[in-house]
């Protein structure tokens, strides 16, 4: 799996909980140089390189949030620009955008998503650079070709068989085109919440990485028609190309500040074994059910569950995000008129349902200091989880509903929601109103 960008890293101590998880860390890592020219800059210009990566998590994984049989193995995108504003609140016809990598404009790029080059670069593609002038760029947009476009094509066209289609997905059905919304023409917007450690500083005489990771896993929507629509879900930060590792910094979301004394936590996948002989192995199932309603009518909304533990460390509670043993994507579902609701559920409202599969027992804990790693044995006794589900529009994937996020920890009887193995629990109801 390729490291990707989600959070800086800083030299504090690391906390790390092992609990039959899959890893899910975010660290910086590269393990190739990058692909920088030896351009002449003025004083007030800089370089920056381009690269994307992308973890091929999904690959092979049943994709049943798509409501697809089958299982993906290639997912195929052309891109045609990466572009970069000083601004934020830039649209995308606004003056003063700059071409990142101009070599994609006259020669598209397609990559495969899911699959790493076959020469051992755990990037997927270097994209180009360019030399552009100085200053805190705020925003990125990647501009993907079209896929009904005439008048440029990449040299090698793995969608071909579908016609004038560029952008595809394979799973054990054949080949499906991947549909776009706007991307071919505004571009897949990333806002400055999501360029890692601030906007992309480029200095003068100096030059910089930037690296896109593309979450693939939770970028695909099925269709009536058999084919997928792209819902992208991106970020990017800079990145070193002489550091493996975790390294960096912790910033505030909203400030964009480093935070002092901060927590990390890394999650790592070990095998389930029974504690005694004959008993019960493997994960737990939660299943539950969200509704959606704006006053008494029903709302169409897309909701992304997650499921959370929490630990103690240094006598704090600590609440982190397990990584189910499902493929990312079908931890979206769509509450929609055509799910069916349980009784007692708030009158009018749409309904959908969700399962996921966590781990049936508590994390250890430990602690990483001058390169080493105590722990501690898990805490005895029942594993409890809490599920939170946060609802955003279906076709912009903007937050909707107020409140936008909602959590349990109870079951259907209002008791802690227990998780054993082999056994499914029944989460209480989460229900959105204000769903506009």
């Amino acid at each position: 799996m390729i490291a990707h960008v989600l959070h800086w890293l800083k030299g504090h101590p690391v906390s790390l909980f092992l609990s039959s998880l899959v890893i899910a860390v975010v660290v910086v890592v590269s393990c190739t140089g990058g692909n920088k020219n030896n351009m002449m800059t003025s004083p007030s210009m800089g370089t920056v390189a381009v690269s994307i990566s992308d973890p091929p998590s999904c690959a092979g994984a049943v994709g049943a949030a798509a409501k697809s049989p089958g299982t993906f193995s290639n997912v195929w995108i052309t891109i045609v620009s990466v572009k970069a504003h000083i601004s934020a609140a830039a649209d995308p016809g606004a003056s003063g955008w700059q071409e990142l990598a101009p070599q994609l404009n006259s020669a598209p790029v397609q990559l495969d998503l899911l699959n790493l080059p076959a020469n051992g670069q755990c990037l997927l593609q270097q994209l180009g650079s360019a030399s552009l002038p100085s200053g805190d760029y705020q925003q990125i947009r990647l501009i993907l070709l079209a896929n009904a476009a005439t008048s440029m094509a990449p040299s090698a066209n793995a969608c071909a068989s579908l016609g004038n289609v560029f952008n595809c997905v394979k799973d054990s059905n054949g080949l499906h085109a991947l549909d776009l919304s706007s991307e071919a023409k505004t571009g897949l917007k990333i806002p400055p919440g999501q360029i890692m450690g601030g906007p992309l500083h480029v200095a003068a005489d100096q030059s910089v990485d930037l690296n896109i990771d593309f979450n693939t896993c939770a970028s695909l929507v099925a269709e009536g028609n058999g084919d997928f629509r792209l819902k992208p879900t991106l970020r990017a930060g800079v990145v070193s190309p002489n550091m493996t590792g975790i390294s960096g910094q912790i910033v505030d979301s909203v400030t964009l500040k480093p935070i002092s004394g901060a927590t990390v936590t890394l999650q790592s996948q070990v095998a389930e074994t029974a504690a005694t002989t004959g008993a019960s192995t493997g994960p737990g199932t939660i299943q539950g059910v969200v509704t959606a309603v704006n006053g008494t009518t029903g709302a169409s909304i897309d909701a992304t569950l997650s499921a959370l533990q929490t630990v103690t460390i240094s006598s704090a509670s600590r609440t982190f995000t397990v990584p189910p043993f499902q493929n990312p994507a079908s931890l979206t579902i769509q509450v929609s008129s055509s799910g069916s609701c349980p009784m007692g559920s708030p009158t009018g409202a749409f309904c959908g349902s969700y399962s996921l599969i966590v781990p049936a027992s508590n994390p250890n804990v430990g602690t990483i200091s001058a390169g080493k790693v105590t722990y501690t044995a898990p805490t005895s006794g029942d594993v409890l989880y809490t599920v939170e589900a946060d609802a955003t529009n279906a076709t912009s994937n903007a937050a909707i509903c107020s409140p936008s996020s909602q959590t349990t920890s109870k079951d259907l009887n209002g008791m802690p929601l227990k998780v054993t193995p082999g056994a499914t629990t029944n989460a209480a109801r989460i229900d959105f109103s204000g769903c506009s």
